[in-house]
């Protein structure tokens, strides 16, 4: 479903949006980026395309046989008819996929990932995860059973997704009639809100109908400002911690719970259970009540710095993207090992924590004596010297910045 030719179309669309929505806001002085927060999103967003490009998932298998063996072929072929029903039921199934991953833990670790984001703009619709395709085919499954043509079902799948794209933002108020059937920025900010009043609503992916028809719908009101983010905070940058955090605790949990079926509820249960023997002990998740942030300091050489790092890896995906038919397996997956770490190290550094530019230049140093001197590393493909130039400037970038100890741009700043 995530390999629809009308997503990777369109994501050059998504980042002009970001762009023009970045503009807006700063015109209006109602500007909601902030650059950590931003580039966090856009990180793991060009990350979850990974394992969709490197097959690591086995849906395809799996729908291809359940349409040999299970189909009961109830749909006309090449009928306009098939293509409404399709889109109709897809979001359907997505409505129920989405509810149960807000609703189980385990399927809650693959999709908290895209409710860390304290801020809320088309970056972050970005912020997608890349352990969804364990399990999140499941779902789909009964319009591959009734006969839905594997053509139909990619092409539905990938209007969805892309739909979804424009209802993050702060930007689009009220749309009148449309709030009671679609899903609008209005009504999808209040399934971003961690607020005691929002929480665990507005599930759609298309259609709000849904929402209202099964009794989750919950509109926003003017006196109850949506703060936005996960109860249990991600408080970091790092792209893959992002992703792991849920899958830690809930491991951490398992180990250190005595009862032996709580060791297996924990994994079912509903997101915000504990253990009692745990629950004893731990700090109670509260609804948060105040919209601070994690903000951690930034000088102004890490802003610029990641800056440079989110243009740069933005280039590197779409050269990778655009040259995938001359690449070999192993090739993207040296790829996408150097994205995930420069991603990783990036938003360490601007945690401002023990991950400096000094750590950054060694091995950025490591990495490009990797690339150029591995016998494994093709070096006329473009991703590859492409890559050979990222890291080639991020050398220069952090040994200007060590070389210049007293400069200005040492100077810390915060994110207003």
């Amino acid at each position: 479903m995530d390999k629809s030719i009308i997503i990777f179309l369109a994501i050059p669309v998504f980042f002009i949006m970001i762009l023009i929505e970045l503009v807006y806001g700063i015109v209006k002085k109602k500007n909601t980026y902030r650059i950590n927060d931003a580039f966090t999103s856009i990180s793991i967003g060009l990350i979850s395309r990974f394992p969709v490009i490197l097959n690591l998932g086995f849906q395809g298998a799996i729908f291809i046989y359940f349409a040999e063996q299970f189909n009961i072929d109830l749909m006309p072929k090449n009928e306009v008819i098939t293509w409404l029903i399709a889109f109709v039921l897809y979001d359907l199934c997505y409505y129920w996929m989405h509810r149960l991953h807000h609703e189980i833990r385990v399927l809650w670790a693959t999709h908290v990932v895209h409710h860390h984001g304290e801020d809320f703009n088309l970056a972050t619709a970005l912020r997608q995860t890349s352990t969804g395709f364990i399990w999140k085919w499941i779902f789909f499954l009964p319009m591959i059973m009734i006969g839905i043509p594997g053509e139909v079902f990619v092409s539905v799948a990938g209007v969805n997704l892309v739909y979804q794209f424009w209802v993050h933002t702060r930007h689009i108020g009220h749309l009148g009639w449309m709030e009671k059937i679609f899903v609008t920025p209005m009504n999808h900010g209040v399934h971003h809100a961690k607020n005691k009043e929002y929480i665990d609503a507005n599930y759609g992916g298309v259609f709000i109908l849904w929402d209202r028809f099964f009794g989750t719908y919950i509109a926003e009101v003017d006196s109850i400002k949506p703060i936005y983010g996960t109860v249990s905070e991600l408080k970091s940058w790092n792209p893959i911690w992002a992703n792991m955090q849920v899958f830690y605790q809930m491991i951490k949990d398992t180990f250190e719970t005595k009862k032996t079926s709580d060791k297996f509820k924990i994994w079912y249960a509903k997101t915000n259970w504990k253990p009692d023997d745990l629950a004893a002990k731990a700090l109670v998740d509260s609804i948060v009540t105040t919209p601070k942030k994690y903000n951690p300091a930034m000088t102004l050489s890490m802003r610029y710095f990641t800056i440079f790092q989110l243009i740069m890896l933005i280039g590197a995906s779409t050269v990778v993207l655009l040259t995938l038919a001359q690449q070999q397996r192993i090739d993207t997956l040296f790829y996408a090992i150097i994205t995930v770490i420069c991603s990783t190290f990036t938003g360490m550094l601007i945690q401002n924590g023990w991950f400096t530019f000094k750590s950054f230049f060694v091995f950025s140093i490591t990495l490009l004596c990797l690339i150029t001197l591995s016998p494994f590393t093709n070096l006329d493909l473009i991703a590859t010297q492409f890559f050979i130039v990222y890291v080639g400037l991020n050398i220069l970038f952090t040994g200007l910045v060590l070389l210049k100890k007293d400069n200005p741009l040492k100077q810390v700043l915060h994110e207003r």
